[in-house]
């Protein structure tokens, strides 16, 4: 007598679903092999990097981009929708909001003054630098060139042009600061000539 349990075809149905669900999933992450990830990473589904690193502990979320020669530091969140573009460079701790804009080329064009579409032998990429505890609020646009002082805030939605001394808030359109973080350190005293340099 055969006593060999006859297999359900639910449950075979039910394991070859997992199995799909499992490579569809892995699908939603386009990483490409050269992407150096640190330690205890968590990376959300919609991602498309290449060419960048990511530090220990950091969070990036759904439907973020991060190009070639980008880095990202320890200990950050990238935010849904963001678009960290080549020549960015993130320092430890930052908090990046959604779908916040970073940009790298202060002279965009499609094509050369021949016609030909450009490529990357025809343009200069500019770096930006956020500084470490600094946090961008969501929906801000960052133009190219300029640096987020550490422990800085950019308030939601701003455009910011120019750099942004340590330890002030900043909003608006152009960003303009408007006071000191209150949560700085007894140390980092924001000096008033910092404050002058971001209204001219």
């Amino acid at each position: 007598m055969n006593h060999e349990r006859e297999r359900d075809p639910r449950a075979d149905a039910t394991a070859e679903k997992q199995t799909q669900s499992a490579e569809a999933i892995f699908r939603m992450q386009l990483i490409a092999n050269d992407v150096h990830v640190g330690r205890n990473v968590a990376i959300r589904d919609f991602v498309n990097l290449y060419g960048c690193s990511i530090g220990d502990n950091s969070r990036i979320g759904t439907f973020v981009e991060i190009q070639k020669g980008s880095r990202i530091g320890q200990n950050c969140k990238i935010s849904s929708h963001t678009f960290i573009c080549e020549g960015v460079q993130i320092d430890d701790d930052v908090f990046i909001g959604h779908g916040v804009m970073f940009t790298n080329d202060a002279y965009p064009r499609a094509t050369s003054s021949n016609g030909t579409l450009k490529t990357d032998a025809d343009w200069v990429c500019v770096p930006t630098h956020i500084e470490r505890w600094a946090a961008i609020g969501s929906g801000a646009t960052l133009l190219c060139g300029i640096t987020i002082g550490e422990g800085a805030i950019v308030g939601a939605g701003s455009v910011v042009t120019k750099d942004v001394a340590p330890y002030m808030v900043v909003a608006g359109n152009p960003a303009r600061p408007l006071r000191p973080v209150p949560d700085r350190p007894a140390a980092a005293v924001v000096q008033p000539s910092n404050v002058a340099e971001q209204t001219t």
